[in-house]
């Protein structure tokens, strides 16, 4: 048998392309995509759980954002913004600042990735502060610039072989269900947590000289996971306290993804300091640091400009993609089918004993693989899951290597919806059968710890 299209791209790529650049899941190679469906090279359609690492939360090939960016595309491609503004971005930025759950003025800077608009949280918090310390939280992902993995902790290779890595980061637990004690109140589980917090500070830290606490109200590559209210609002106090800023990254979960434009407006906070990315230009390369105007004035050009980003099309594109989550009621929509995925995972936990512990925040969910013997992650039983989805015809990926990542784009209709359930409940009820197995390159997949 020859190969097919998928194999012999990945063969001609895999000799150019470094193992760091990609995390390994699935042999295929992406051609084209509408909605919420993607099509590989071999002409095989998949139902998207993923959404592009939830970078096209308004679907593959939107009508609307495909037609702002070949009209842009055809008027002008590029003049960098680092020396003047252009159309798209100067109708842009005052939308995108009106969004921001920040009172008073608000500004921005344009990037290219998250990575960058989360280095840049941690350069104007610095320059407003006059302070160097920076403090961040396990498990969380902020992005592959320097600044931006110092600030990471979801896998080592994101330091390893690398270091020194940026000086004056803080890592402190992120109070994540896995951190709770069996038997243990909320109430208790949040006090303990929050004196973990508090060690640093209470040893070695100085408080008067940390400049920002970088959060992600819920953790996405960390196994979607939503800290506590009561946690946060304890973080938050203490950070107004001690005169530190308190800044969030919306990158993976913000721009409609929870059901509301920002998950940081899911606990009633106001940030200092924010970083967008990912969805806001439906997956062009784009990204924004956003923040209270006082903070975004301590620092003077060229501190944070880069030759591309707020390009004309990728601005038009996310003018459109605005667009499109307005007039759609995208965040209704994940509100609305985010309660039907909630129902059908918890009802999927009562049918079988290996599916622990099931978060779902809009159309963004975090579902636990369990060993039922012990309570502890089934890496392995996750791998066949998550495998068995995909020949099946849908594309699901793990983090932390037992928990299945549910983030569909939010224009995904109610019929691929429910034939997704059906693909996950049949690969849920082969492995409770025992007739699932590990793929042949299972020690490649996933993120490695």
């Amino acid at each position: 048998m020859g190969q097919t299209e998928n194999e012999r791209l990945l063969a001609q790529e895999t000799p150019a392309y470094s193992d760091a650049a990609r995390v390994q899941y699935y042999k295929i190679v992406m051609k084209s995509g509408k909605g919420a469906t993607i099509t590989d090279a071999d002409d095989r359609t998949y139902i998207d759980l993923l959404a592009s690492a939830s970078a096209t939360n308004t679907g593959h090939s939107h009508p609307h954002v495909v037609k702002a960016i070949q009209d842009q595309a055809a008027k002008l491609i590029e003049y960098t913004p680092a020396y003047f503004a252009n159309e798209q971005g100067a109708k842009l930025a005052p939308r995108l600042t009106a969004l921001a759950p920040i009172s008073g003025d608000v500004e921005l800077a344009w990037g290219n990735s998250g990575s960058d608009a989360n280095d840049a949280i941690i350069k104007y918090s610095r320059a407003y502060t006059g302070r160097q310390y920076v403090v961040s939280f396990t498990g969380a992902y902020h992005g592959s610039t320097y600044g931006s993995m110092t600030v990471s902790s979801v896998s080592l290779n994101m330091s390893r072989k690398m270091g020194p890595m940026l000086p004056g980061v803080v890592k402190v637990p992120y109070p994540d269900p896995w951190q709770r004690l069996k038997g243990e109140s909320e109430d208790d589980f949040v006090e303990r947590m929050f004196n973990a917090f508090k060690l640093p500070f209470e040893t070695y830290l100085p408080a008067e000289e940390t400049a920002v606490i970088l959060i992600e109200p819920i953790q996405g590559d960390g196994g979607i996971v939503k800290a506590p209210q009561a946690y946060m609002q304890k973080v938050y106090d203490f950070a107004h306290e001690h005169g530190i800023l308190f800044a969030v990254d919306e990158v993976n979960q913000g721009m409609g993804r929870t059901g509301k434009w920002w998950s940081i407006e899911n606990f009633g906070l106001e940030p200092d300091l924010m970083s967008v990315g990912k969805s806001l230009a439906s997956g062009l390369p784009l990204s924004a640091v956003m923040g209270r105007a006082e903070i975004m004035n301590s620092l003077g050009s060229p501190a944070h400009v880069f030759t591309t980003a707020g390009n004309p099309v990728s601005c038009a594109s996310a003018n459109a993609t605005l667009d499109v989550i307005e007039d759609e009621h995208l965040l209704e929509r994940s509100t609305k089918l985010g309660k039907l995925a909630a129902d059908f995972f918890n009802a999927a936990k009562q049918r079988y004993a290996f599916i622990g512990d099931v978060r779902m925040y809009g159309l963004d969910g975090g579902i636990d693989i369990i060993d039922p013997a012990t309570g502890k992650g089934d890496d392995e039983a996750t791998t066949k899951l998550i495998y068995r989805v995909f020949e099946l015809g849908a594309i699901i990926i793990s983090l932390r290597g037992n928990v299945l990542r549910f983030q569909p784009p939010l224009i995904i209709t109610e019929a691929q919806l429910n034939q997704a359930f059906k693909i996950l409940d049949q690969a849920f009820a082969e492995l409770k059968a025992g007739k699932l197995s590990l793929p042949d390159n299972a020690s490649e997949i996933g993120w490695v710890k």
